[in-house]
């Protein structure tokens, strides 16, 4: 496990400042008219919580959101939620002959599937071969048309930005680069109102709050969203650890070098973090609001799918990444600890 504390706390990278304006309540307001969305559930876990050798640890169940079996259901459509809502009229044809196309490692394409499929777009998702055959199978269900292309994620998104260029159609990434930032910028937005339910539900319970929040991370959007929208509601309290793969350690060394660089590793079994470099949005606010950044090996993402399987919360490596790295140790974690994860999918096979 490779850690690094962040010298760019509190302020963030002087030559990378986050985007402002986000506002989670607008997506609370979309949200409410779609009959699909129920809050997902947070979950005291007492015995991985004796197992990992802390005081508690909650787990924010993101495997039912809005029937897409991930937390991604919240981004990439609400950003077309956004556009549908500003043209105005019908909604449901608000977006009749246009389309969306976008790369994904599995989860944002089911997204931006079913955000088109509601507002009367097309969707085209451009896969890398690496991705999994269901991922194909979902997609294609939800109407949208499926290429694969390229040996890795930035391989399939270079492809989707040629395809986006060449046809006419909206680009619809959850990372984000110089000169394209506002539709990412909607996408993490929509991420924000998962921060949002795990407040209200402290709130409600009168729960002590967490005292560290492990946040698993590919180009980062996840992480970046839900540590921003709690330190606005908690403060500088909680430690904020950001988790990615050994083999794909694109947020750790651009903290390392102060800006976004691309990295270079293996395939690792954690597919829907196996993104080589970060979103530069997604940066921006890391810097500002991680205390560290760690990664995971392949085999302790492997024992921590296991576990939170053995417990009832089947999940993948990617989406168990956060609870795999507690149960590893080596965090200085210590027995008084308070700890919140995120359970980001469901198994691949459902």
């Amino acid at each position: 496990m490779d850690q690094v504390t962040n010298p760019y706390r509190g302020h963030g990278l002087p030559e990378l400042r986050p985007k402002l304006g986000a506002d989670a309540k607008s997506v609370a307001a979309l949200l409410a008219q779609c009959p699909a969305h129920q809050p997902t559930a947070l979950r005291d876990c007492p015995d991985l919580a004796a197992r990992a050798g802390v005081a508690r640890l909650w787990v924010k169940d993101e495997r039912s959101r809005m029937g897409l079996g991930s937390f991604k259901a919240l981004g990439a459509a609400h950003a077309i939620a956004r556009d549908a809502a500003a043209l105005g009229g019908e909604l449901a044809q608000a977006l009749k002959g246009r389309t969306y196309v976008t790369a994904s490692a599995g989860n944002h394409g089911l997204s931006v599937a079913a955000g088109a499929r509601v507002f009367g777009a097309k969707a085209v998702v451009y896969l890398a071969m690496t991705v999994p055959e269901g991922f194909v199978h979902r997609l294609q269900s939800m109407g949208a048309q499926v290429v694969r292309e390229g040996v890795d994620y930035e391989a399939s998104m270079r492809a989707a930005s040629a395809a986006a260029e060449a046809q006419g159609w909206t680009l619809l990434s959850d990372g984000s680069w110089p000169g394209y930032e506002d539709l990412p910028f909607r996408v993490m937005e929509g991420y924000r109102h998962l921060a949002v339910e795990i407040v209200d539900d402290f709130a409600q319970s009168g729960a002590a709050l967490p005292s560290h929040v492990l946040l698993q991370a590919g180009v980062g959007g996840l992480a970046a969203a839900v540590a921003a929208e709690l330190r606005l509601s908690w403060g500088d309290a909680p430690e904020m650890i950001v988790v990615e793969p050994s083999a794909a350690p694109a947020l750790i060394e651009s903290i390392r070098q102060g800006a976004v660089v691309e990295t270079q590793g293996p395939v690792s079994a954690m597919g829907r973090l196996d993104c080589k470099t970060p979103s530069m949005l997604a940066l921006a606010d890391l810097a500002r609001d991680a205390d560290r950044f760690i990664t995971l090996s392949e085999e302790d993402a492997a024992k921590g799918a296991a576990a939170v399987a053995a417990a009832g919360l089947a999940s993948t490596p990617s989406g168990a990444a956060g609870i795999a790295a507690l149960l590893a140790g080596g965090l200085g974690i210590g027995p008084d600890a308070r700890v919140l994860t995120i359970l980001s999918e469901g198994p691949e096979d459902v």
